[in-house]
């Protein structure tokens, strides 16, 4: 004959939860619940460690468009910090400019130059209007067009578009410029400045 063994914790426990379930036949009594087996001082249940919560993602769906979060903060382009930048010059004047309505003094062409061959020319037109005492000089630099790109770094078209402005800001033009913003479409739209320049002290 078998030895009977006795029920280990997790057995008792399960077939007590068996017991409670179960229903008399024929008004007969239940079959008393097993006594709790005595459980030795060297055995202890494993402890349980939650699993960590799931980080909270938003879902994506495949062609959903992404909504970029309130207050993530983009680079403005550079049409908009132009139009953005303080007005310096006369009010009146600078609302004329904008409109077309003001007739550059002179102009310059850079389109189609090299950066090192456009920022030398750049100086010596600037510096020679602003000694002639004219204001209002037109810059035309191009609005660029893509070319092949064979790098693994994307290339920006439109360099000279995006350095004269920076050029204008630093000396020896700086402190000669008074006003930079993009040329009315009669002047050549984003492809040109408008350059207001200081009077001579």
């Amino acid at each position: 004959m078998a030895r009977r063994r006795s029920l280990r914790p997790e057995e008792a426990e399960l077939w007590q939860t068996v017991a409670r379930t179960l229903r008399p036949i024929h008004g007969a009594h239940p079959a008393p619940p097993l006594p709790e087996p005595e459980t030795p001082a060297s055995f202890h249940k494993p402890e349980v460690t939650p699993a960590p919560p799931e980080p909270k993602l938003n879902r994506f769906r495949v062609g959903e468009r992404s909504t970029p979060k309130s207050g993530v903060e983009t680079q403005p382009g550079l049409t908009e910090r132009l139009t953005a930048a303080p007005v310096l010059m006369d009010s009146k004047n600078h609302a004329r400019m904008i409109r077309g309505k003001l007739a550059p003094e002179a102009r310059i062409d850079l389109h189609g130059m090299t950066l090192s061959e456009a920022h030398p020319e750049l100086i010596h037109f600037i510096l020679n209007a602003w000694s002639r005492g004219l204001r209002l000089v037109l810059v035309i630099t191009g609005k660029g067009k893509q070319g092949p790109d064979h790098g693994p770094i994307p290339m920006r078209y439109g360099v000279l578009k995006h350095q004269v402005p920076h050029w204008l800001r630093l000396p020896p033009l700086g402190p000669c410029v008074l006003q930079v913003t993009e040329a009315h479409l009669r002047h050549g739209g984003a492809g040109a400045y408008y350059v207001y320049l200081r009077r001579r002290g």
